[in-house]
């Protein structure tokens, strides 16, 4: 069999299977789960790894699982990513009642093109004459969200990082992964189109506390410390950095007032915020987090309030590999035809590929076939096939390209690949925040 023949079965599979993908991926949209607590989630990837008879890992960072797939040799391992987790969004007319839990965040479709790209490699018996190993990863906690119950998570030592990838990096689960590949869903995208990105803004997050003594609001304000004062002359602060924010970087300062008081009548004295500092490359989000905390805490100097600052790691910013983005481009226009792919610059969002990155060749090219505005209320599916199928078999021939030919193709990207971290330096980075 030659590559192109190879090719053209493998999405023969999943042409023939894309009722049974995309009834997975309703499934899931209509189960959402938040990070860290997507135990059904995971379920449901166990039982469609077993229905392919794979064997599988469970329970990392909680909830994560893998599946690990042998080919005829064994020098390289490609790993398939997808998200467990889904983002709250209580408007939703889908969102969970109780949790407010919704995929508007696309990643049910992920998972549904990461099993998608397996089940076309393993019943064609692909994977078996490739010239390395496959993982399949369902990797929790993308989203940033519910840091509380995180915070407790880390307490009790069940976590240290907030985000999944962030955690099974720690725990070693992509030590023999040499690659990775996943997909993410493009908002306001309903025709069929993929777009391959250089990458993506990083951040770090914090939480800030503002500290200062309660007083009667009418009786005698002098006598108080005004706290929420004290905020705002921080966040006036942070307004004045931005102009000495280079273009380039990128960066993208968006806090928000959490706690703003107690009562109407009560001067301020325990005000919260909360903040993200984004940016292009880690070393601007550092340079500006920096000027951000200055910001802070002269304002807590300028009222007399005390200030507690929490660092929180974020996610650092992807840098797409260009050789991989050509391949899984090539395939796209080989499906969709010249008009069905899109090259664009980096994107303002985040997400924990961005670590993934950082260590290992890694791409996170944008899908179609979706309707609405990211995390709102009206974000859906208009064109599973396009969402789910078609990603799936791009991914597919990709892992063909790679691993084709005593995967010569693997062997180049590796060898092009200079990391920025190794797993030792990129943990002490994390932590040196903390």
């Amino acid at each position: 069999m030659d590559k192109e023949t190879a090719k053209q079965t493998v999405m023969q599979k999943i042409e023939q299977n894309s009722d049974r993908i995309i009834d997975f991926a309703n499934d899931i949209w209509d189960n959402p789960e938040l990070g860290f607590k997507e135990h059904r989630t995971a379920g449901k990837v166990m039982e469609f790894f077993d229905e392919l008879g794979l064997q599988y890992k469970s329970g990392m960072a909680r909830t994560g699982v893998r599946a690990d797939v042998s080919g005829k040799s064994h020098k390289y391992r490609i790993a398939v990513l997808g998200e467990l987790d889904a983002v709250t969004c209580g408007d939703h007319p889908d969102a969970d009642p109780e949790t407010g839990a919704v995929h508007a965040c696309g990643h049910h479709g992920q998972l549904a093109v990461m099993l998608g790209t397996a089940l076309g490699l393993i019943s064609s018996g692909l994977s078996e004459q490739l010239s390395g190993d496959l993982s399949f990863i369902a990797v929790p906690a993308e989203e940033f969200v519910e840091l509380d119950f995180r915070n407790k998570l880390k307490e009790k030592g069940e976590i240290e990082f907030f985000g999944g990838k962030q955690e099974l990096i720690r725990q070693g689960i992509f030590d023999d992964i040499d690659m990775a590949a996943m997909v993410h869903h493009q908002a306001e995208t309903p025709e069929r189109v993929i777009k391959v990105s250089s990458g993506s803004n990083g951040f770090v997050g914090k939480e800030v506390i503002y500290k200062g003594q309660e007083s009667h609001a009418g009786a005698a304000p002098h006598q108080g410390v005004n706290a929420l004062n004290a905020a705002m002359l921080g966040l006036m602060g942070i307004h004045a950095q931005r102009e000495t924010f280079k273009d380039e970087d990128a960066i993208r300062v968006h806090p928000i007032i959490t706690k703003g008081g107690d009562l109407v009548n009560i001067v301020p004295s325990d005000v919260k915020l909360e903040t993200y500092v984004r940016g292009r490359n880690i070393n601007a989000i550092l340079d500006a987090n920096k000027k951000v905390n200055k910001a802070l805490k002269g304002g807590a100097y300028t009222i007399g309030a005390e200030i507690d600052i929490k660092e929180i790691p974020g996610y650092l910013p992807v840098e797409a590999d260009p050789n991989m983005n050509k391949l899984y481009g090539n395939n796209v226009q080989a499906i969709l035809g010249d008009n069905g792919l899109e090259t664009i610059k980096a994107v303002a969002g985040s997400t924990d590929m961005g670590d993934i990155s950082q260590l290992m060749p890694a791409i996170h090219p944008y899908v179609g076939g979706v309707e609405g505005k990211a995390h709102a209320r009206d974000y859906k599916i208009t064109d599973p096939t396009m969402a789910y199928v078609i990603p799936a078999k791009a991914m597919a021939c990709m892992i063909i390209d790679l691993l084709w030919d005593d995967a010569r193709e693997a062997k180049n990207i590796k060898e092009y690949y200079q990391p920025q971290y190794t797993k030792e330096d990129y943990l002490k980075m994390w932590r040196s925040l903390e």
